[in-house]
């Protein structure tokens, strides 16, 4: 009797665990066409921002993360939490050049938004990018893209390293990207956002609570977290461009 009932017991786990399953899947491919739909709208919304006047020119390359996709609102993504943080510490008005492209890898930002970036002069520029090359990662590749990216940046870009995948492979693969992003960066001497350290840090809190339901993208959440991994290297490049003044 007591098998019956225990093997009944792990038959009902069994079937409870394959429609949970099931039920993620349907909900993870729910945002994904979400947040797919999301991107032109958010494009759109920096578009018209980057036309507001502002004293200040904020640069950004990167991918749907720069864009805000996973975000309640374009502005609450990372780029719009800095720009806001920038307006906050030199009381001045700030303008935004959002030259993040959704699907961006490393060879799309060197080919697509450092032509664009050659253009304007701003005043501060943050580059994130690298999350899309690790789907079919190449060290090759990717070290030889951010090498000839790197070149083209003006010398007080701030870059970030990549954040963290948390589950294998990619973060097999993250690791060994963010090797050859500290090396070039030191290289060039670019100060280097410690993004993967502050997301790894956020452990099984983070996966549950700062991300969309692609489980993919950040949310509201997760982007204040890649904000406040931004937030202390971009203190130290106003400080330096305003001769210590802020």
């Amino acid at each position: 009797m007591k098998w019956l009932i225990s093997g009944l017991a792990s038959a009902a786990l069994a079937i409870g665990g394959l429609s949970w399953a099931r039920y993620l899947q349907r909900r993870q491919a729910h945002w994904s066409e979400r947040l797919s739909n999301a991107i032109p709208v958010n494009s759109k919304w920096w578009k018209e921002y980057h036309k507001r006047e502002g004293e200040l020119l904020y640069a950004a390359i990167g991918d749907s993360t720069a864009q805000g996709i996973g975000a309640s609102l374009p502005g609450r993504s990372y780029v719009g939490e800095l720009a806001t943080h920038i307006r906050d510490v030199t009381g001045q008005t700030v303008r935004v050049a959002n030259l993040g492209v959704s699907g961006s890898t490393v060879r799309g930002a060197l080919l697509q938004q450092l032509p664009k970036l050659r253009k304007i002069t701003p005043d501060i520029v943050t580059v994130a990018i690298g999350a899309n090359n690790m789907a079919k990662f190449d060290a090759e590749t990717f070290e030889n893209d951010l090498q000839r990216l790197f070149e083209g940046l003006p010398a007080h870009a701030i870059v970030s390293d990549l954040p963290s995948f948390y589950f294998l492979p990619q973060e097999k693969h993250v690791l060994e990207a963010n090797a050859i992003v500290h090396r070039l960066a030191d290289g060039f001497g670019f100060p280097v956002v410690p993004l993967y350290a502050r997301t790894k840090r956020q452990g099984l809190w983070g996966i549950t609570t700062q991300f969309a339901g692609d489980l993919f993208h950040p949310n509201d959440r997760g982007y204040h977290v890649w904000a406040s991994a931004f937030i202390p290297t971009l203190d130290l490049a106003l400080k330096a461009r305003d001769g210590g003044a802020v």
